[in-house]
C-alpha cells in the first residue's frame, strides 16, 4: 500500500525538511500521495510520514497520517476483512467518516485496545500514537509480509518501511554491525531482529512494539506464533474432510486478497502454488482473471507451463520473454531497493515480472508460502534421510565420534573443508535429544563451515545466534520443526523481503494469499502424512489443484526462477567482478581478509569454487557498501 516513516525526537531537533526527505526516500512505494504530521509534547517531538499507493478508497479521505479523537496513525498494508470489522464497530455505536481500512484500525484500537490486531486478517505494519497515554504502538503482521525497521540511540527513535528512510535522518549512525556479517554470508540475508546497522532492528513478525515517550522505554510483545499451532494435537478428521476445510480456508483467503478499488492480477508460474490461487479464483469469477508470467532467453523458462494453465483456466494472460540484457540491467538497481545486503538473485526476475504486471494492474497476488506450510521443500526430506543415517550410527561409538567431531572443529584447515564440516556436524549431534538433533542438523544443512566464514574477515568476528534454531520441545516430528524454522526465518527474511521490495520498486502491491494466518494455523495441525509420503510434499495442496486441473497436466518437475548468474559473471558481467571484487575494492571497507577472498574469486573464475553463491553474496555486499556507505 505504501511506505511509512517517522521519529520520536527527545531533543526536538528534527526538522520538517528531514521528515520530508525520509518520506521522499520511499516515493517508489507510494507515488499517489504523501503526508506528514508533527506533534509536540512536553518532552518529545513526534513526526509521522507516509508515501501512499492508493488501493482502498482512492479519494483524499485516505490521506495519512490519519486522526481519530486522540489517536494518530500511519499504516502500510491492507486489512482485508475491514468491512466486517466496521459492521461490528457500527453495531457498538461507532461512526465512520471514510471508506478506508485505516480508519477501521483506528476505531478498532479505541474499542479493543492493543488486542485489536487479533481481529485483523491482512498484511500490515502500522504505528498508532495515543496522545492521552503518551505511548506509540507499532505492529507487524503475523507472517512478516510487510517490513518495519526501527532505530534507537541518543534520545532519538526512528522507524520506517525501509532502511533508506532511517538513513535519510542526519542523526542516524551508519555503523555496520559486524556480528551480523557471518550470518549474511551463511544465508544471503540478515534475519530479524537484526539489520546491517548497530542500534537498528527489524521488528519480528507477529510482534507489537510499545514506546513510552515519558520514560523512552521500549517493550516488545509477541501476539502470534505459528509454533503454538504445531504443538497442538493433530486434527482427527479424515482426509476428505480436512481437504474440504483447507479448500474453504483457501477460497476465503484468496477472495479476501482480491479486495481493492484498483485492478488486481496474479503472478502465474505454472507450478502448484500459483496454479492453486489462479484456479480457485477463476472458478468463482465471472470474468477472466489477469495473470502474468515472464520467461528468459537463458535459465529456467516456465512460460510454456504457465500458458498451458492459463489457457485451460481461461485467464486473461500476459507473458513476456525477457532478454539477457534486460535481466542484467536490473543488477545495478538492487542495492537501492534492497537497502541492506541481500543475496537472493531471484530478486531479478521478481522485479521483471512486477514491471510486466504494473502495466495493467496495481495489485498482484504472489503465491509464496506453499512449501513452508505444506511441506514442499526437498530439504525436509533430506533432513529425515540424514537423521535416519545418524540414528543408525552405532551407539557404542558415540564418544569416539564426539571426540572426532571436536578435533575437526578445532582444526582450522579441516573445519573449513566442506566434507569434514559435514562429517563433524553429523557426529557432533550424536546423543542429542531427537528434535533438538533435527534443528541442529537443519541448521548445519543451511550453513557453511564456521571456520570458512571466519576466513572471510580480517579479524575474528563474533556471530549473532543462528535464525535456524527454535525451541523444539513439543513438536510431533522433525519435518514440522524444519517447516516452522523456515516459516519464521527463510520466508520473511528472504522470500517476503524479495517480493516486497521487488513489487514496491514499481509501485505495485504484492499480496500473499497462501500466508493467511488462518490457513497457516490450520495447516500446522494437519497430520504430516496428509502433506507428504516421505519423498515428496504438498500432497493435500496438489490434490486440491487436481480438482481444477488434470493431474497429467501438472505432473512436471518443480522449477522456480533461476538465471545463469554465475555464467554471466564469468562472461558479460565479468566487469562487475573486476570493479567490485578486485583487491582494491575488497580492501575498501577494511572488513575482509583480502588475500583469502581474492583467492576465492580466482577459484570462481576457474570454476573451482565450492561455494559459488558466496561470490554473488560478496558482490551484493560490495555494491551495497559502495551505494550506501
Amino acid at each position: 500500500m505504501c511506505g511509512i516513516t517517522g521519529f520520536l525526537d527527545y531533543k526536538k531537533e528534527t526538522s520538517r525538511e528531514t521528515l520530508q526527505g525520509m518520506v521522499a526516500s520511499m516515493s517508489h512505494r507510494g507515488p499517489d500521495d504523501s503526508g506528514m504530521e508533527f506533534i509536540e509534547e512536553e518532552n518529545c517531538l513526534l513526526g509521522f510520514g507516509q508515501a501512499r499507493l492508493s488501493i482502498i478508497d482512492l479519494s483524499s479521505a485516505g490521506h495519512q497520517p490519519m486522526h481519530f479523537k486522540h489517536f494518530t496513525i500511519v499504516f502500510n498494508g491492507e486489512i482485508y476483512n475491514y468491512k466486517e470489522i466496521r459492521i461490528l464497530l457500527e453495531d457498538k455505536g461507532h461512526v465512520f467518516s471514510t471508506e478506508t481500512d485505516t480508519e477501521v484500525i483506528l476505531q478498532s484500537f479505541e474499542e479493543w485496545g492493543v488486542n485489536c490486531v487479533e481481529r485483523f486478517i491482512g498484511m500490515f505494519a502500522f504505528v498508532i500514537y495515543d496522545s492521552l497515554v503518551k505511548k506509540v504502538y507499532a505492529y507487524r503482521d503475523r507472517a512478516g509480509v510487510k517490513p518495519f525497521y526501527y532505530y534507537q540511540k541518543h534520545d532519538l527513535f526512528i522507524f520506517g518501511s525501509e532502511l533508506k528512510a532511517l538513513m535519510a535522518h542526519p542523526k542516524f549512525d551508519k555503523e555496520i554491525d559486524l556480528t551480523v556479517l557471518p550470518n549474511y554470508f551463511h544465508y544471503g540475508y540478515i534475519a530479524a531482529p537484526y539489520t546491517i546497522f548497530k542500534n537498528t532492528q527489524k521488528m519480528m513478525p507477529g510482534h507489537l512494539l510499545e514506546v513510552d515517550i515519558s520514560s523512552q522505554r521500549l517493550k516488545q510483545t509477541k501476539y502470534w506464533d505459528l509454533r503454538e499451532y504445531y504443538l497442538k494435537p493433530k486434527l482427527t478428521l479424515n482426509y476428505s474432510d480436512i481437504k474440504q476445510e483447507v479448500k474453504s480456508l483457501m477460497q476465503s483467503a484468496f477472495e479476501y486478497r482480491m479486495v481493492a478499488d484498483v485492478p488486481v492480477g496474479v503472478f502465474l508460474s505454472g507450478g502448484y502454488d500459483s496454479t492453486t490461487v489462479t484456479a480457485m479464483l477463476q472458478s468463482k469469477s465471472g470474468r477472466a482473471l489477469k495473470t502474468f508470467t515472464i520467461g528468459f532467453e537463458e535459465g529456467n523458462n516456465e512460460v510454456p507451463f504457465a500458458k498451458e494453465t492459463a489457457n485451460y483456466l481461461g485467464t486473461d494472460h500476459t507473458e513476456y520473454i525477457c532478454t539477457t540484457k534486460e535481466a542484467q540491467e536490473i543488477i545495478p538497481t538492487l542495492p537501492f531497493y534492497y537497502d541492506e545486503p541481500f543475496g537472493d538473485s531471484s530478486a531479478i526476475p521478481t522485479i521483471l515480472v512486477s514491471k510486466l504486471a504494473k502495466k495493467e494492474v496495481t495489485v498482484a497476488l504472489s503465491a509464496d508460502g506453499g512449501d513452508e506450510i505444506f511441506c514442499g521443500y526437498d530439504s525436509y526430506f533430506l533432513l529425515n534421510k540424514y537423521l535416519n543415517q545418524i540414528n543408525n550410527f552405532p551407539t557404542f561409538l558415540g564418544k569416539a565420534a564426539l571426540s572426532l567431531s571436536q578435533f575437526v572443529k578445532g582444526n582450522q584447515i579441516l573445519s573449513a573443508n566442506p566434507k569434514f564440516y559435514q562429517l563433524s556436524s553429523a557426529l557432533g549431534i550424536l546423543g542429542k535429544e531427537h528434535h533438538h538433533k533435527a534443528a541442529l542438523l537443519f541448521q548445519a544443512m543451511a550453513e557453511k563451515p564456521a571456520a570458512y566464514i571466519q576466513n572471510i574477515f580480517a579479524a575474528k568476528v563474533d556471530s549473532i545466534p543462528s535464525c535456524f534454531m527454535i525451541e523444539t520441545s513439543g513438536f510431533h516430528n522433525s519435518s514440522e520443526i524444519a517447516m516452522c524454522i523456515d516459516f519464521n526465518s527463510y520466508l520473511p527474511n528472504d522470500i517476503l523481503t524479495k517480493v516486497d521490495r521487488a513489487t514496491m520498486s514499481v509501485s505495485l502491491e504484492g499480496r500473499e494469499p497462501l500466508l493467511d494466518h488462518r490457513l497457516a494455523a490450520y495447516a500446522a495441525q494437519i497430520p504430516l502424512e496428509f502433506k507428504t509420503d516421505g519423498n515428496s510434499g504438498k500432497k493435500i495442496l496438489k490434490d486440491i489443484v487436481h480438482d481444477y486441473i488434470p493431474k497429467e497436466m501438472m505432473d512436471r518437475p518443480k522449477a522456480g526462477f533461476s538465471l545463469p548468474i554465475y555464467s554471466w559473471l564469468r562472461g558479460d558481467l565479468a566487469y562487475l567482478i573486476e570493479e567490485y571484487l578486485s583487491k582494491e575494492a575488497l580492501a575498501a571497507s577494511g572488513l575482509f581478509d583480502v588475500e583469502f577472498l581474492f583467492g576465492e574469486v580466482e577459484k570462481f573464475k576457474k570454476r573451482k569454487l565450492h561455494y559459488s553463491p558466496m561470490i554473488w553474496y560478496l558482490l551484493m555486499f560490495q555494491m551495497w557498501y559502495k551505494k550506501w556507505m
